[in-house]
């Protein structure tokens, strides 16, 4: 609910029930007006361009009515009604001098101490609420488990199809992990893989990762997921300025392990948005290419950095441990949590299946969900 409102022909400031305060400028509420000329009532797009707003907008008039905003726009001559709640969800008039690498509200980060959030096969497909606490968990905290699960090869699709499409690659639809002769990639030997993002010579890379269990009897083989956010937070409390260059300078990322396959990709491993929100990580030291972007004489400095970097998500307790079974899976947002694997034996089989999705399917999904159930999201 709103106490008040007063404007002059550019600002609207309004005072809302507890007391608080907002501006808001004529052009913005012009764009951004509710009613059904300017946005389809069905889907919520807009039917307007910002060339079809007069130059001169302005605020004609401004009250509170039943609690909410009533505003007529000149010279238009064109009034419209905004609810208090929809205004108090869109204030931008508020403090946004915010540090380097902040994170989003909905993210939590954890270390090593942290209990693999997970859910149960048949009730993910069968709960509407327990696929929402599920795709929940992979939104804030980046990755999350299923368990008994079938053991029928493919079965990693229908994890997909919980909330969106697998995104194919040239490993195609799906790909296998196990020990092969002459491999094309080193996930398929049973060699110990650091701890990393994958497919970073991608771009755009593949936002999410699926791997599921069929068969695991070898010795070791191990999967360790880490935060990378937490360790990019970590390199910025004690080194600013390493973050800072490897947040400010791209890397190369280069695969070339099949023919007909170059793929090369030039971003930074640590991602900010304009605002400075750390929105992505880059880490693969199999698929690094020569660091060409650094100017000479920083490179030594961001080299610190990146060996620094490494150093936290090697740290055995930055990662959560776990050896899944057959029929057991686990989905990593692959722009911030990092995956690695334990070395095994030859000896015994260990058969994993693995594909790509996108996250902002999940993101639909799971939104979506809130609306449709939101007390049941609170």
């Amino acid at each position: 609910m709103l106490r008040h409102a007063t404007h002059d022909p550019a600002v609207v400031s309004v005072e809302f029930e507890d007391g608080t305060r907002a501006r808001f400028h004529a052009i913005w509420l012009r764009d951004n007006a509710l009613d059904p000329q300017t946005r389809d009532p069905g889907n919520g797009q807009r039917l307007i361009t910002i060339g079809d707003i007069p130059a001169e907008i302005a605020i004609q008039a401004a009250e509170v009515a039943g609690g909410d905003l009533q505003v007529t726009f000149a010279p238009e001559d064109k009034t419209v009604t905004f609810p208090a709640i929809w205004l108090a969800a869109h204030v931008y008039d508020r403090d946004q001098n915010r540090p380097m690498g902040w994170l989003s509200p909905g993210i939590t980060t954890w270390d090593g101490g942290f209990a693999a959030p997970a859910g149960d096969w048949t009730q993910v497909h069968e709960s509407p609420a327990a696929k929402r606490d599920w795709l929940a968990a992979v939104a804030e905290y980046g990755f999350a488990k299923l368990t008994d699960g079938p053991t029928a090869p493919g079965s990693l699709l229908k994890v997909a199809d919980l909330f969106g499409y697998v995104r194919e690659t040239n490993y195609g639809p799906y790909f296998e992990v196990r020990t092969e002769v002459n491999p094309t990639n080193l996930a398929y030997t049973g060699l110990g893989l650091q701890a990393h993002t994958d497919n970073p010579y991608r771009d755009p890379v593949p936002t999410l990762q699926i791997l599921y269990c069929l068969e695991n009897s070898a010795e070791g083989g191990e999967s360790i997921v880490v935060d990378g956010f937490r360790a990019a937070q970590s390199l910025r409390n004690e080194n600013p300025e390493g973050f800072a260059l490897l947040a400010g300078y791209p890397a190369r990322f280069e695969y070339r392990g099949s023919e007909g396959v170059c793929l090369r990709a030039r971003r930074p491993m640590i991602e900010l948005s304009p605002d400075g929100e750390l929105i992505g990580i880059r880490f693969n030291n199999r698929s690094s290419a020569p660091f060409v972007d650094v100017p000479f004489d920083r490179m030594e400095a961001y080299y610190t950095a990146y060996r620094r970097l490494g150093e936290i998500i090697d740290d055995p307790a930055m990662g959560v441990a776990f050896k899944l079974e057959p029929g057991e899976s686990f989905i990593v947002d692959n722009t911030r949590v990092l995956h690695a694997r334990l070395g095994y034996s030859g000896a015994g089989s260990r058969w994993l299946q693995g594909c790509y999705a996108d996250k902002d399917g999940l993101l639909s999904t799971l939104a979506a969900m809130r609306v449709a159930q939101p007390e049941a999201a609170e």
